[in-house]
């Protein structure tokens, strides 16, 4: 295995690692402004508030890994996206810093205005669906490579069907996850009520979570032929992570083994989340930028895979202990004791 294939699968790893652990982040906060604006606020805070108080500062290790890897294993990867990301980027960092505040105010302050809590809810859709347009770039056909450098078209990227519809993907998925894990996660602290309100949740938004999914395969068809007919070569991976989907949601329907039902998604979530890297192989930006004509030298690949390696060994011992010792803590989850963070 070369070492370009190697790298690019740790930040894909790194990647996946971030969209399941920030989706559950991002849709906990939606649910929580969306339950205080319906007025039952009172059966969801108490889970929402144990979840995010020992995660938040967490969630988003796993993204800065993540653009640190790009530019160090790719440094092109900085000329083509550097500037035509300006925008977005900069929203999802103005939106990431606005929930930072939130959850340090919330957590160690006073109690937070209702507009605040509507604004860091609205947040957790915003900063997914700003940045799920980097998979639409990456798909070609906006970018153009004039004398000054790269230039974003604009107008072709918000009007394009494929960007539209992977944000909306990128929305579906952040409350489809959330909903799920959130629902195993009441079902532990024995919340009936939370449960069955999550549940509902779950439910809810899984149908629409892989109707966008289908939507994305058939908008490649016409913008993307080349990725398409390799997404159709990987046909397996999408039917198994099908077949977990529909185990996810009996399982949530009959009320029956939420845990594993969360194991089910992770697991349909990894296998279209790597069918769609492999099916984008070798490219970063179609057609300009492949990971073979701008990886980094040598040395420096080797010592990124070391630091990365080293840096997943820190990361997953320190996730299990914040679940062991906060999250799935029977003491802590049932509110028995409730010192924050």
């Amino acid at each position: 295995m070369s070492l370009e294939i190697i790298g690019i699968f740790v930040l894909w790893l790194f990647l996946f690692g971030y969209v399941i652990v920030a989706s559950i982040d991002f849709g906990a906060g939606f649910f929580n402004a969306y339950s205080l604006y319906r007025g039952n606020q009172h059966i969801l805070n108490k889970i929402i508030q144990r979840y995010l108080s020992p995660v938040w500062e967490v969630t988003n290790v796993f993204l800065v890994f993540f653009f640190v890897g790009i530019v160090g294993f790719f440094p092109q990867s900085a000329y083509y996206y550097g500037t035509t990301l300006l925008v977005p980027i900069s929203l999802a960092i103005i939106l990431l810093a606005i929930r930072g505040s939130y959850y340090a105010f919330s957590t160690y302050g006073n109690r937070m205005p209702k507009r605040y809590t509507y604004v860091y809810g609205l947040s957790g859709l915003f900063i997914p669906a700003s940045l799920s347009i980097v998979f639409t770039i990456s798909e070609g056909g906006f970018i153009s490579i004039e004398q000054n450098g790269p230039v974003l078209d604009i107008v072709s990227l918000f009007t394009s069907p494929l960007t539209w519809s992977i944000v909306v993907l990128s929305i579906t998925a952040v409350l489809y996850i959330s909903a799920v894990f959130l629902t195993w996660y009441a079902h532990y602290a024995k919340d009936e009520e939370a449960t069955i309100l999550l549940r509902k949740y779950a439910l809810i938004w899984a149908i629409p979570s892989l109707i966008t999914a289908i939507g994305i395969i058939v908008e490649l068809k016409f913008h993307n032929p080349e990725h398409f007919e390799r997404l159709v070569d990987l046909w397996w991976m999408f039917a198994l992570s099908v077949l977990f989907f529909i185990g996810t949601f009996i399982l949530i329907y009959k009320r029956m083994n939420y845990g594993l039902a969360f194991t089910l998604l992770c697991g349909q979530y990894y296998l279209a989340f790597f069918a769609y890297g492999i099916s984008h192989y070798p490219y970063l930006l179609y057609p300009h930028l492949s990971i073979f004509d701008s990886f980094t030298n040598e040395a420096m690949a080797i010592a990124l895979i070391i630091a990365f390696i080293a840096g997943l060994g820190l990361l997953l011992p320190s996730l299990y202990l914040l679940l062991r010792l906060f999250l799935f803590n029977k003491e802590y989850v049932q509110g028995r004791n409730d010192s924050h963070v």
